[in-house]
């Protein structure tokens, strides 16, 4: 019976992993699954090695520190993978670690295949000779990536991306509002920190301060944060003093009614803007790391924008304060301005099909694009 060996390291991962699995079990139901993820995926009957969040690490501040904890997770998968012998390494995203990994165990004859590239075209480019190296094939999200890849000779199939399947589109605002006892005179807004601690950390308390200055101008503000497992308890902690209690969301389903009765959004960058736009939420991008690695990171950058969305319209159609820009103040401004402006909110929505218009595969759906090529490669 054949295995196939996955790694995620983040709640993104651990959605695509468990779809993944799910559409590789459609096509050979006699398939095992092993490796490193989170509940979802364990929902499909993986079992973890070790927990995903060990894994759940941004910025060299975070990473730094975890770096004896992290290599003894290194060699801890690369014991059990060796020991495994899968018919495919699935890696998904979490670079620095997974693509370490399948330069250890691909030398001893392990295929690999990562999901989602890298995104060595936004910045540290000449890292892509590396990755040729230690992969078979580099499963793609978006549409301008498998250009760059082939011109440096690393295999690479465009799948389409995850969030076109999510479903986020398909909530129902009234019942959320029922619900949660938001009466209509109030303004949900969607605020989505992120799903790290780090960035929590980072992010929430800005955040909070931008909907309280805010709702100074727009009444009936009411927050709606979407929480990830891993970080409930700090988003509890973070926002127990916030004037206005928020609708926490835990589970996929609840997101989706709060997406339909969100009239903005205040996000980090990311895939979130990818999934207000499914959800046709108009929003905001805030983002800060920390000094240290944001001074590196501004001399390697070769992108004009952090969201997913602008960088594929190429323009600034959701408004990016980041950095230094990440204030409380400006971001107010802005969600005031989505608040008060339906042109401004209108015009966000007519971008947004244009986006997402780009972000499917050939037929299908992303899962499956994604499974049919994990299993051309173990047959080849």
């Amino acid at each position: 019976m054949a295995l196939i060996y996955l790694v995620a390291g983040e709640a993104s991962g651990d959605v695509l992993g468990a779809r993944l699995m799910a559409a590789l079990r459609r096509r050979r139901p006699g398939l095992d699954f092993a490796g490193v993820g989170g509940e979802r995926m364990e929902a499909e009957g993986l079992r973890s090695l070790f927990p995903m969040r060990d894994l759940s690490l941004m910025g060299l501040l975070e990473v730094v520190p975890n770096l004896r904890r992290l290599a003894g997770r290194m060699a801890m998968a690369e014991a059990d993978i060796l020991a495994r012998r899968p018919a495919a390494l699935v890696t998904i995203d979490v670079p620095s670690f997974a693509l370490r990994l399948a330069g250890r165990v691909r030398p001893r004859g392990v295929r690999v295949v990562h999901y989602v590239a890298p995104q060595v075209w936004a910045w540290r480019p000449w890292r892509v000779a590396r990755i040729r190296e230690r992969v078979d094939l580099i499963l793609a999200l978006l549409p301008f990536e498998p250009a760059f890849f082939e011109a440096a000779g690393v295999p690479v199939r465009f799948v389409g991306h995850p969030v076109v399947e999510s479903g986020v589109d398909g909530g129902d605002g009234a019942r959320f509002r029922a619900a949660h006892g938001i009466g209509a005179a109030e303004r949900p807004v969607v605020v989505m920190p992120g799903s790290r601690r780090g960035e929590v950390g980072r992010l929430l308390g800005v955040f909070g301060e931008a909907l309280r200055l805010a709702a100074r101008e727009v009444p009936g503000l009411r927050p709606v944060l979407p929480v990830a497992g891993q970080v409930e308890d700090a988003v509890r902690a973070g926002t127990s003093g916030w004037p206005v209690p928020p609708v926490l969301l835990i589970g996929a389903g609840s997101r989706r009614d709060g997406y339909a009765a969100a009239e903005a959004g205040l996000i980090k960058s990311g895939t979130s803007s990818l999934e207000m736009a499914v959800a046709g939420v108009p929003h905001v991008v805030g983002y800060r790391v920390n000094p240290v690695t944001a001074a590196l990171v501004r001399r390697l950058i070769e992108v004009p924008h952090a969201s997913l969305v602008n960088l594929l319209a190429r323009r600034e159609v959701v408004p990016e304060r980041i950095q230094e820009d990440c204030t409380p103040e400006r971001l107010a401004a802005e969600v005031t301005r989505l608040l008060r402006e339906p042109a401004a909110t209108a015009s966000q929505r007519a971008a947004f099909a244009e986006v997402l218009s780009m972000l499917r595969p050939a037929s299908g759906l992303p899962s499956e694009a994604a499974a049919e090529a994990v299993l051309e490669t173990v047959d080849a």
